[in-house]
C-alpha cells in the first residue's frame, strides 16, 4: 500500500511557495503521490448540507480559500520528478469536457505521465448555480464526460455529440503520456456510481465513510467489475483521510481516522488489510506549516511510507 498526500492548497497553505514547498518536501521524503481537491465556493448560508469530511457535514473554514486543483498540480509538476499527482477530486459536471481533456492532458505531459484524475458529482446547490450547472443528471452528465474525454484522448480525428456538445471531424493533437489515458477513478457511494465503476473506471475515491463499509463496498465493487468481464485486481482502491486527533484514546464508536495518533495510525494499517492500493492523508486542517504537515505523516506512517509501499 502506497501512502499519499493532500498537496497544501487550502486556507493558510493557499500560496504558490508553499505548495512548492510541500511537492519537493514531500517527494524527498518517499511519499507516492500528491493530491488537489475541488472546491469554488464557501456559502455564508448554505443550502446544501452533508459534506462528507465531518460528521456534522459543514464546510470546514479552511476551504474559503482555495489555491485552483489544477494550476496546483501544475505547480507540484514544475518542481517534483517522481511523485504522482491527482485530482481529489473535480466537480466532473462544471467543466465543458473538451476545456478539461485539453487541461488534463496538458498536466499529464506537463508531469511526464504522473497524473490520475479523480472525479466526482458534487453536491453543493450554491456551486452548481454559481457555474450555470443544474445539479439533476449529475449521473447522466459524468457518463458523458467520460466519453468526450476518452473520444479526444483517443488517435486521429474526434466525432462525437453527447446531449450537451458535438464534435465533429476535429483533432486534439496533445493527448497524454498515459495511453489511452491517465487513470481515472471515481468518488462515489450511491448504486448507479458504483456501477459506473465497475464498468468503466479505473478505480474508487471513497471519502468520509467507515473502514468497516468501505470493505464491504469494495468486495461488492471487485464482483461486479468481474461481471462486467473486467479484471478485478486491476481496480484501484484509493481512500483519503482527513484525520482529526484527541489528546485521549476515543472508544469503538469512532470514526475512522479520528482519535489519537496512534488510533489514526491503526486505521492506515487496517485500510491496507482490506486491500486498499493508496492511502492519501490530508493534514491542512490540522497543521499550520510546511515542515508540520510532513512530520506528521511520517509520523502517522511510522516514518516508513516506502516500506508500507512495498507492504
Amino acid at each position: 500500500m502506497e501512502i499519499g498526500l493532500g498537496l497544501p492548497h487550502l486556507g493558510h497553505f493557499a500560496d504558490p511557495d508553499a505548495t512548492r514547498a510541500a511537492a519537493i518536501a514531500a517527494e524527498d521524503a518517499g511519499f507516492a503521490s500528491l493530491w488537489a481537491m475541488d472546491r469554488l465556493l464557501s456559502p455564508v448560508a448554505p443550502r446544501s448540507f452533508g459534506y462528507p469530511g465531518r460528521a456534522d457535514g459543514v464546510l470546514p473554514h479552511v476551504q474559503e480559500r482555495v489555491l485552483d486543483p489544477l494550476v496546483t498540480l501544475t505547480l507540484a509538476a514544475a518542481v517534483t520528478d517522481r511523485v504522482r499527482l491527482g485530482t481529489d477530486v473535480l466537480v466532473a459536471p462544471w467543466y465543458p469536457p473538451a476545456l478539461l481533456a485539453r487541461s488534463l492532458a496538458a498536466i499529464d505531459q506537463v508531469s511526464r505521465g504522473r497524473l490520475t484524475v479523480g472525479l466526482g458529482l458534487g453536491w453543493s446547490v450554491d456551486e452548481f448555480e454559481a457555474v450555470g450547472v443544474r445539479m439533476a443528471g449529475r449521473g447522466s452528465r459524468l457518463e458523458e464526460v467520460l466519453d468526450v474525454l476518452a473520444a479526444l484522448w483517443a488517435p486521429g480525428p474526434t466525432s462525437i455529440s453527447t446531449a450537451h456538445e458535438t464534435i465533429t471531424g476535429s483533432v486534439m493533437g496533445l493527448k497524454p503520456v498515459q495511453r489511452p489515458g491517465p487513470p481515472i477513478l471515481l468518488a462515489t457511494f450511491s448504486p448507479l456510481g458504483l456501477d459506473r465503476i465497475a464498468r468503466r473506471a479505473d478505480g474508487w475515491l471513497p471519502f468520509g465513510i467507515g473502514l468497516n463499509e468501505t470493505a464491504e463496498t469494495w468486495a461488492s465493487l471487485r464482483t461486479a467489475a468481474a461481471r462486467h468481464g473486467r479484471d478485478r485486481d486491476e481496480l484501484q482502491l484509493v481512500v483519503r483521510a482527513d484525520p482529526t486527533f484527541t489528546d485521549v484514546r476515543l472508544g469503538s464508536d469512532r470514526r475512522s481516522f479520528t482519535g489519537t495518533p496512534d488510533q489514526v495510525a491503526d486505521d492506515i494499517d487496517r485500510a491496507r488489510q482490506i486491500g486498499t492500493t493508496e492511502v492519501i492523508l490530508d493534514l491542512q486542517t490540522t497543521t499550520c506549516a510546511v515542515d508540520q504537515l510532513i512530520a506528521t505523516a511520517l509520523d502517522l506512517t511510522a516514518d516508513r511510507p516506502a516500506a508500507l509501499a512495498a507492504a
